[in-house]
């Protein structure tokens, strides 16, 4: 078994309230987890409202596959054009 993690931390420039951050986190989100089956949530920087990290998984039997599609989330959260991704990490888990 082979699990793939990874974080994107975004910058969010147009946010200027909670409630403007809420919308373009859960937009990202509800993307990311339509498009590749993936288990995505907003890991950190709940509080700050230009900044957002989210934590993201996938499980697979095949290495290659998953770190193909976690580079290919990497891409699609960058070209979604509703937040600048600031950092990425990945990591990948053979069990």
């Amino acid at each position: 078994m082979v699990v793939g993690i990874g974080r994107i931390t975004l910058r969010l420039h147009a946010c200027h309230s909670l409630k403007e951050k809420r919308r373009v986190v859960k937009s990202v989100i509800a993307r990311m987890r339509n498009h590749f089956n993936a288990s995505v949530a907003e890991v950190a920087d709940n509080d700050l409202l230009q900044r957002a990290a989210l934590g993201f998984s996938l499980v697979g039997n095949d290495r290659g596959l998953i770190n193909s599609k976690l580079d290919m989330m990497f891409n699609f959260v960058d070209e979604l054009g509703l937040a600048e991704v600031i950092d990425s990490e990945m990591e990948i888990i053979t069990l």
